[in-house]
């Protein structure tokens, strides 16, 4: 089996392991607001990270080298993570991926003041296509809109922010950096707003937001194994393979099935975000490749961020295949 085909693998592993862990998100947001989902999931999820973080041998300090735009990171960071877990609360999980696909197309227009990309005429295209596809599962007019769209949305548009954000000052800020903060605020914030939305939790509960927590770590290192194997040119389209758990889980669980509309939809944003990856992946089209670059999950400030550790690990190989010549 070649290596792309073993990184391939890998990563439907891995989406399918993020399922899961959005499942278990879905399951508690029938009982609990998502200030006290996320408050759980960040508390659970300290301890996995922080043995992660150790390994972290860069030298520095915790104070960011770039405090504005880390600021900025962590806000949006923090509001995707709301957003999102409440999407996934009181919208059917197709649904929700459909919208939150079209963060590769919101990461490619902020690009361009961002980063200086230069889009050109086909990019836009693909770009118009997919939002067409947005409108498609939004049917606005034919169907009636909720918190949990207009949730969905924001919290496509804030994760796209927080992605493009790292790839301007992720070579220079430090692995540690980029992740404690969006989780620290995180558990600041929702800390807060716990008090007026509490609920006790029982055993089961919160052994389900420990299971969740260690999906969220599980999936992240499979992911990690994924593009260590293969390109990234081929890893990163397989995050569209949620759309297939999420049909398989929303059946199981939920008694959901994606309507027409809601997968023509999604064909369209798939098929447009595909295609970005791939003209990113030609060397003479894109200088940043800001999609591929920010090609993991969606970052919800509640576990490990994966970017910076896949960096790290090259740069250890790298490193490491130097001092043996």
């Amino acid at each position: 089996m070649s290596h792309n085909a073993k990184g391939a693998l890998f990563a439907l592993l891995s989406f399918g392991i993020f399922s899961a862990h959005d499942v278990i998100v879905k399951m508690l947001g029938a009982h609990y607001a998502p200030f006290q989902i996320v408050f759980f999931s960040v508390l659970f999820s300290f301890p996995l990270v922080s043995l992660m973080l150790i390994r972290d041998t860069t030298p520095g300090h915790l104070r960011p080298i770039h405090p504005w735009w880390t600021a900025l990171r962590t806000v949006s960071a923090v509001i995707t993570g709301f957003c999102v877990f409440y999407a996934f609360s009181v919208l059917p999980l197709a649904q929700t991926y459909a919208i939150l696909f079209a963060q590769p197309l919101l990461i490619t227009v902020l690009a361009i003041p961002i980063l200086g990309e230069t889009v050109r005429l086909r990019r836009w295209l693909a770009v118009l296509v997919g939002l067409a596809g947005v409108l498609v599962v939004l049917r606005p007019g034919g169907t009636e809109l909720t918190l949990g769209h207009a949730a969905a949305l924001v919290g496509a548009l804030s994760g796209a922010l927080s992605a493009i954000v790292v790839r301007k000052i992720g070579h220079e800020e430090r692995s540690v950096v980029l992740m404690i903060y969006p989780m620290t605020t995180n558990f600041i914030v929702m800390a807060c707003a716990l008090p007026f939305v509490y609920k006790p939790m029982p055993l089961e509960h919160l052994g389900g937001v420990f299971v969740m927590a260690a999906f969220a770590l599980v999936g992240g290192l499979v992911l990690i194994a994924a593009y260590r194997k293969g390109e990234a040119v081929i890893v990163a389209p397989m995050q569209y393979s949620q759309m297939l758990w999420a049909t398989l889980y929303g059946a199981l669980f939920f008694a959901e099935w994606p309507d027409g509309m809601t997968l023509l939809g999604a064909a369209l944003i798939i098929g447009s975000g595909v295609y970005i990856v791939l003209r990113e992946g030609r060397t003479s089209v894109s200088e940043n490749t800001p999609v591929l670059r920010t090609r993991s999950r969606f970052e919800t400030g509640t576990s490990l961020r994966l970017g910076p550790m896949i960096r790290a690990m090259k740069r250890r190989e790298k490193v490491m295949q130097e001092t043996t010549r």
